[in-house]
């Protein structure tokens, strides 16, 4: 079965050609047929080779298939090969099941769109790409499926091209990820000038015997390998691109931060985990990254007032929940809460983008209200995945994966009470933000007569979802409540446990205890504010500075704006002339002169030839003659 392995991405990447070569001259259902239908397989290998997995791991617990060389130059000769182990089948799992459902979902949502087959092509690009990324048995070709993602959120932010500012927004994430991409190009020059190899695995084996802990070499390859991961992952400091993501349409919104681009940098700092241990100031960095972004983006989301923003700044937040358990070696955890996410936050998603066609593309939340009775299942559905963002608790996917994190910030060696402190008010924040989107959307008086829709291409994926946020959260459960750590055993042979300090599992009840009051405490409060007093609160939120600056997102776009866009705008009209090439430009322009001087002397007048001949003999003359 593990034989099959290059099908899985090799299905999306050909369904992208298909729909790119001929996708304009195929009918619209031929069209979904193949854009859906290739994921859908794809799918279903992946449940096939990750059961087969599980049940009968191959020697090693890892599967490498190697399909050609993909070139060869000296020693160096990366192939065109698939790594395929516990982390690369829960990363390829999720990400194929939750992208067919988008791509099912999408198939009604873009149904009356011009762009239709070119939508698809992207997506099903996209998917390969991601593929290609989780799959790579070398860094070099995780790379290219690394690259691919960029383009393919490039293409599909911008994907209606027509309207300037979603071509600015696609520009915003294609700058602003390049950033990162350069730092992660230079980590890979680096580390192989040091190991002579991109091969993943055995850069990992050979790390800790030629690195001592704390080497310059190894700080400033992690370092470097994080700052590709930030870019992705829309950490600190180059978060900007993400919430202008939302330019595109929602499916994409749904793809790009659940399953693909947004945990790509979690992924990668997940696979090098070995480099990051070696490196210990920046794997606390990562744990400080990941701490100011889950806290700014909170802070952000709570005065949002379009839906789709809200919860981009909710996916930045959530992310740096991950970074926050990376950082203090709490590796399966983070890849636990990654996998839940990508269930609830694809979700609401597509939750919203129901509620926005149905409202006639209305983005605002204080123009919702009263939708529960008219939309009965996008409602339960939506709660249910705003539950589980919330960390509902003891019922919810998003509750087990963020217990697991704050318990991990507090009971780890690497962990200590200020990151558990910071992870206790991002949580009670992300309680409050969600379930002020909850009651403003879907209760109260109706704002805009709601046109429901009833397409089961979309009420499917929704539920399919809703159900996965609430029972994916039973594949790791704690300590106290059954002991039954699946996903933890499972991830075992690749991402080792985080060491825990003397006594902390005797604490966990009472962590978890607090962790329950801190989401209940968050939704009361939010109840308080938006069902009780709403009036009153959106007055304040429009007089309030400090609202009106968390609603900037800091003043991050200003800054970035005055520190590097109008110094290089100013530059660029200085040198519009190209300051540059006026050294040539000097030498050119004396050629001519010289030319021309020298041009005057071929008059076409015979008496001035030969008068120029007797002068010069006359001086030739007198030269010898002197000397």
């Amino acid at each position: 079965m593990f034989e099959l392995l290059w099908l899985i991405p090799i299905l999306p990447l050909a369904g992208f050609l298909v729909l790119v070569l001929f996708g304009a001259r195929l009918p619209r259902r031929v069209t979904a047929y193949i854009g859906v239908g290739t994921v859908g397989v794809s799918a279903l290998l992946a449940l096939f080779i990750g059961f087969t997995f599980i049940t009968a791991p191959p020697p090693g617990h890892a599967f490498s298939q190697t399909l050609w060389t993909w070139l060869h130059v000296g020693t160096f000769a990366p192939g065109i090969t698939l790594y395929l182990d516990p982390l690369a089948v829960v990363m390829v799992l999720v990400i194929t099941v939750v992208a067919f459902l988008i791509h099912l979902y999408s198939t009604a949502y873009m149904a009356g769109d011009e762009g239709y087959a070119r939508f698809f092509a992207y997506m099903n690009l996209f998917v390969a790409s991601m593929l290609i990324l989780v799959l790579a048995d070398n860094l070099l070709l995780l790379y290219l499926g690394w690259e691919g993602v960029g383009l393919c959120s490039y293409l599909l932010i911008g994907f209606w091209y027509t309207e300037p500012a979603n071509v600015r927004a696609a520009m915003k994430a294609f700058i602003v990820t390049r950033v990162g991409d350069t730092a992660l190009a230079i980590a890979l020059f680096l580390l192989f000038t040091q190991f002579g190899t991109l091969q993943i695995q055995a850069i990992l084996q050979r790390a800790p015997g030629m690195w001592l802990p704390g080497s310059a070499v190894a700080i400033a390859a992690a370092a470097l390998l994080l700052g590709g991961a930030v870019g992705k992952s829309a950490q600190l400091p180059l978060q900007t691109w993400l919430p202008d993501a939302m330019a595109g349409p929602t499916p994409v919104s749904a793809l790009i931060h659940a399953a693909t681009m947004v945990t790509a940098g979690v992924y990668l700092i997940a696979r090098t985990n070995t480099l990051f241990t070696l490196a210990p100031p920046v794997q606390h960095l990562v744990a400080i990254i990941g701490a100011a972004t889950l806290l700014l983006a909170a802070c952000s989301a709570l005065v949002q007032t379009d839906i789709k923003r809200i919860l981009a700044y909710s996916t930045m937040s959530q992310v740096g929940y991950m970074f926050l358990a990376l950082g203090v070696g709490a590796w399966s955890a983070a890849i636990f809460h990654f996998m839940t996410h990508a269930f609830f936050k694809a979700l609401l998603f597509l939750g919203a983008g129901v509620v926005i066609l149905s409202l006639h593309e209305e983005h605002d939340i204080f123009k919702m209200g009263g939708l529960w009775r008219k939309m009965p299942l996008t409602f339960w559905t939506f709660l249910i995945g705003a539950l589980s963002l919330a960390a509902f608790p003891f019922i919810t996917a998003g509750f087990f994966s963020k217990d697991l994190i704050v318990f991990e910030e507090w009971g780890s060696v690497e962990g200590n009470p200020g990151l558990w402190t910071v992870a206790m008010i991002g949580a009670f924040l992300t309680a409050v933000y969600t379930f002020r989107m909850v009651f403003l959307v879907f209760f109260g008086k109706e704002k805009t007569k709601p046109e429901p829709r009833r397409d089961w291409q979309m009420a499917l994926p929704l539920v399919v979802l809703a159900v996965l946020s609430v029972i994916g959260g039973d594949v790791d459960l704690p300590r106290t409540l059954g002991n039954l750590p699946l996903l933890t055993d499972f991830l075992r042979p690749v991402l080792p446990d985080a060491p825990l300090r003397a006594g902390a599992s005797s604490i966990e009840p009472l962590l978890m205890i607090a962790s329950a009051l801190t989401s209940l405490a968050g939704i009361l409060l939010a109840y308080f504010l938006y069902l009780r007093r709403p009036v009153n609160v959106r007055r304040a939120e429009h007089g309030n500075w400090l609202a009106r600056y968390f609603f900037a997102g800091w003043g991050f776009d200003w800054l970035y704006y005055n520190l590097f866009v109008r110094p290089y705008v100013w530059f660029a009209h200085v040198d519009k002339h190209d300051i540059v090439d006026a050294f040539f430009n000097l030498i050119a322009g004396m050629g001519m002169q010289y030319h021309e001087l020298l041009s005057t002397l071929q008059s076409g007048k015979v008496r001035w030839y030969a008068l120029g001949i007797a002068v010069g003999a006359v001086i030739v003359i007198a030269i010898l003659v002197l000397t």
